[in-house]
């Protein structure tokens, strides 16, 4: 292995270890049948949802599966082009 492919592999372990550990850390959807009525609270929860930790963890889950996809990709074209 060359040292591409080395550190290739040590990122895509890393960004495979995060998308587990923000799975785990998020909490599960609780909405019950009030997401299937359409029935919505206007609070201020649901305004400030952007700021509130789950967001942040989404937000940071869904970074961490992109970064995954495209090193795992890049280690792929290096394993197979030998670089």
């Amino acid at each position: 292995m060359s040292g591409l492919q080395i550190f290739l592999s040590i990122i895509d372990i890393i960004f495979a270890l995060a998308i587990i550990i923000l799975f785990l850390v998020q909490e599960g959807n609780d909405q019950g049948l009030g997401a299937v009525t359409g029935a919505t609270s206007d609070s201020y929860y649901s305004k400030a949802k952007g700021r509130t930790l789950e967001e942040q963890l989404k937000r940071w889950t869904v970074i961490s599966c992109v970064g995954f996809s495209l090193f795992s990709i890049l280690l792929y074209l290096a394993i197979n082009r030998h670089w």
